[in-house]
């Protein structure tokens, strides 16, 4: 009896998504918030009802009372719960890229132009075999935003579409719930996994018309750093190096070699780099994009169809990951 259930809540899942407009900004209306009574709500209408049909049955003035009480409270309650989520905006901040097997986090800022709190708003993915979203729960004040995280394992490298996201609320008696299905627009990037162990970095190219070679160091520093020596401009220092030996309780300073340097480039070749099949290779480069960046150096990525020359910093490093992300 579950797959039958399980694959009818699929279809209408995937029937949902296809009706809701993409959109990293969501305002909650009538028309995209949804309310049904809960288990609890569905057991206190059956008490409702035994409650009525003994009051009628025994003309019991004092039945008629709690059963009317009681039922007041449910219909002001669902007003109520109706009204926590009614109003609000929610808006999804662009997602940081991540390696493989990380999960990326989802900013989601939650706007409210009421003027009292909303109490028992949760936020969650939803999963495509249609089981039950984990929740994060906050409060948003009055006439102000907050801002609630949650994370998504996404399914491997590449550039992937976010999955649909969901609000809703139980507030005040938990015997309603009221939610909405969001369909954010969004794509998130995910570099591929670093490998664990890899080898030191290959050994530089000479440029032509230069003389010598550099070789790769036992320890995976490639041939452009050198020990600091008295007398190096303070520039020439890897301050990523020395921050990190510092931090290990060593003063162990290194500079970069320029004659080292004006003699070859690094480049970092996929069809040379060894591993097993195309995902270890895309790791082991990974790794080696990675471990350039910490030691400062310049270096240049070669892939099947593309080229990326020598260079560094950040935008250089994000530049090379995302071309192995997408290869």
């Amino acid at each position: 009896m579950k797959m039958p259930l399980g694959f009818l809540r699929r279809r209408l899942q995937a029937w949902l998504f296809q009706r809701l407009k993409a959109s990293d900004t969501l305002v909650l209306t009538q028309r995209n918030v949804y309310i049904l009574p809960t288990r609890p709500g569905w057991m206190l209408g059956i008490t409702l009802l035994v409650l009525l049909v003994a009051s009628i049955n025994y003309q019991l003035n004092l039945g008629y009372l709690l059963t009317f009480l009681l039922a007041g409270c449910a219909v002001v309650g669902m007003h109520v719960c109706h009204a926590n989520l009614r109003g609000l905006t929610l808006h999804l901040d662009a997602p940081v890229p991540v390696h493989a097997h990380e999960a990326v986090q989802l900013d989601i800022r939650l706007v409210s132009e009421k003027r009292s709190e909303r109490l028992g708003i949760g936020l969650g993915v939803l999963h495509e075999d249609g089981s039950p979203a984990s929740l994060a729960w906050t409060d948003v004040p009055a006439q102000a935003s907050c801002t609630v995280r949650v994370a998504w394992e996404a399914p491997g490298r590449g550039l992937h579409r976010l999955p649909a996201l969901t609000a809703q609320t139980l507030f005040p008696l938990g015997t309603f719930r009221v939610w909405t299905v969001w369909r954010t627009a969004a794509e998130v990037l995910v570099y591929p996994a670093p490998e664990d162990h890899p080898p030191a970095l290959p050994p530089g190219e000479p440029i032509p018309g230069g003389h010598g070679a550099a070789r790769a160091r036992s320890t995976g520093e490639f041939d452009g750093v050198r020990a600091y020596q008295r007398g190096d401009p303070m520039k020439s220092v890897v301050w990523k190096r020395a921050a990190q030996a510092f931090a290990s309780g060593r003063d162990d300073l290194v500079s970069r070699d320029t004659l080292s340097s004006e003699r070859v480039q690094l480049w970092l070749d996929h069809s040379r780099c060894g591993g097993a099949g195309l995902e270890g290779r895309l790791q082991r480069l990974t790794a080696w994009v990675l471990m350039a960046d910490r030691l400062g150096l310049s270096y240049g990525l070669r892939l099947p169809g593309r080229e990326i020359a020598p260079e560094q910093g950040l935008a250089h490093r994000n530049r090379c990951l995302e071309a192995l992300a997408l290869c």
